[in-house]
């Protein structure tokens, strides 16, 4: 298919990978139609793609409401005609160690990362089976094979929409133009840590090396092109999968322990619910602002692929000589 001729929805389109997504793909000449909770987000989204020459149309939708998706769907079907690909891309983070983040913001975690994107395919499943064609794109990452230390509710999520893909993709293995896609980036310079809600009395900020939303929109844009089951964005992703399949709870003991060093010496900040239950006011944009000089960005990608790797050795070695 020629991406000219594509129609595309975007869930949690009005910031970061979702905005990012929805450019690359009115660049190509896409018709689109975008969604998120954060009304003044989507216009600003929208205008930038007509801009690029491509129909857009935006329409606020809550995607933790099944029926209020169910009925988004509808609506974009009809704005578009049929619906060729679906990026299912809503997400939120809460920081913190296990027992002293309120229960509460567990389920909404659950719930933001996990059921929306249930909802989504449940919404537009039956169109693709109508129509005998579609591509589901699902945004996991690389914490759906790396549990996440201080991130215990996302860390589930993720597992479980690794799991929910799986499921549904041996589902359509009898129906060969309907895809199930799934994504796993690492960390990407989005405003989501600034969203994100906070219990570690720390400031969040942006890792070095992280990516750029556009470098994982392109991979969205490629899997129109080429649907595949799964796709590692950033070198360290695969390295982070082979590593939990050999020596699992090695990345993450690791992790535990540089976030606790972290969370001693960070600059402090006070605990925040972030946009967990309501949208920021205005636009967010597409990036952080925070992300390090390409330079130290790639060293850092280097020193710790090279550190799994060593550990990775060290464990194996272990285990032959025991």
């Amino acid at each position: 298919m020629k991406l000219s001729n594509i129609r595309v929805v975007i869930m949690g389109a009005s910031s970061g990978i979702g905005a990012a997504t929805a450019l690359a793909f009115a660049r190509e000449g896409a018709q689109l139609v975008l969604g998120a909770r954060g009304k003044e987000g989507l216009d600003e989204v929208v205008q930038r793609c007509r801009q690029a020459g491509a129909r857009a149309e935006a329409l606020v939708v809550d995607a933790v409401d099944a029926d209020a998706v169910a009925a988004f769907a509808r609506e974009a079907r009809a704005i578009l005609g049929r619906i060729d690909l679906w990026f299912s891309n809503v997400g939120a983070g809460v920081v913190g160690k296990y027992a002293e983040v309120p229960m509460s913001d567990h389920r909404r975690i659950i719930e933001t990362n996990l059921i929306t994107h249930m909802n989504d395919a449940h919404a537009v499943m039956p169109i693709f089976l109508e129509q005998d064609h579609g591509v589901w794109v699902n945004m996991i990452s690389a914490g759906g094979f790396v549990a996440s230390p201080y991130a215990a509710a996302y860390a589930a999520s993720k597992y479980g929409l690794r799991g929910f893909s799986e499921a549904l993709r041996a589902e359509l293995v009898k129906r060969p133009h309907i895809r199930v896609c799934d994504l796993y980036p690492t960390f990407v310079d989005t405003p989501g840590m600034r969203h994100a809600a906070n219990y570690t009395g720390a400031r969040l900020s942006i890792p070095p090396g992280a990516l750029t939303p556009e470098k994982v929109a392109a991979a969205v844009v490629g899997l129109a092109r080429h649907p595949r089951d799964s796709t590692a964005v950033g070198a360290p992703a695969s390295l982070f999968r082979l590593g939990n399949a050999v020596a699992p709870n090695l990345l993450a003991a690791g992790m535990n322990r540089f976030l606790d060093g972290w969370a001693r010496r960070a600059e402090r900040a006070p605990d925040t619910v972030g946009t967990l239950y309501a949208p920021q006011h205005g636009a967010s944009g597409i990036h952080s602002g925070e992300r390090r000089p390409e330079g130290r960005g790639n060293k850092a990608l280097l020193l710790g692929a090279t550190a799994l790797l060593a550990a990775l050795g060290t464990q194996l070695w272990r285990r032959r000589s025991a």
